[in-house]
């Protein structure tokens, strides 16, 4: 039995769900990175890094190689990218709108209108 779109696009943002996983996603936009990098970057140990890598592996989020002994992770495809700059713009357009409401609020305790 297959799972209902619904469903599936429920799935794929819980996986999106954790800081972490968002952050590794945003460093990994700019080119590929050892995982040194990565923990250097993001305040996390290593074994929740490592877990948190392998579940956006297993999701094909992104993909791995070994450069000697080091693991470098990049993201799977530009989708990903695409989906983190959409999320920026509904932010920016959610913050603006409650600056914008913030701006009338504060305007209305003054007087002005």
């Amino acid at each position: 039995m297959s799972v209902p779109l619904y469903e599936a696009k429920a799935e794929l943002f819980r996986l999106l769900g954790h800081p972490v996983r968002i952050r590794v996603l945003e460093l990994l936009q700019d080119g590929s990175r050892p995982v040194r990098e990565l923990l250097a970057a993001i305040e996390v140990e290593p074994t929740g890094l490592s877990q948190h890598l392998a579940v956006l592996r297993r999701s094909g989020m992104v993909t791995a190689h070994r450069d000697g002994s080091t693991v470098v992770y990049a993201l799977a495809g530009g989708d990903v990218a695409d989906l983190l700059r959409a999320a920026r713009k509904l932010l920016t357009q959610k913050l603006t709108g409650q600056n914008e409401l913030l701006s009338e609020l504060l305007d209305t305790e003054t007087g002005v209108r």
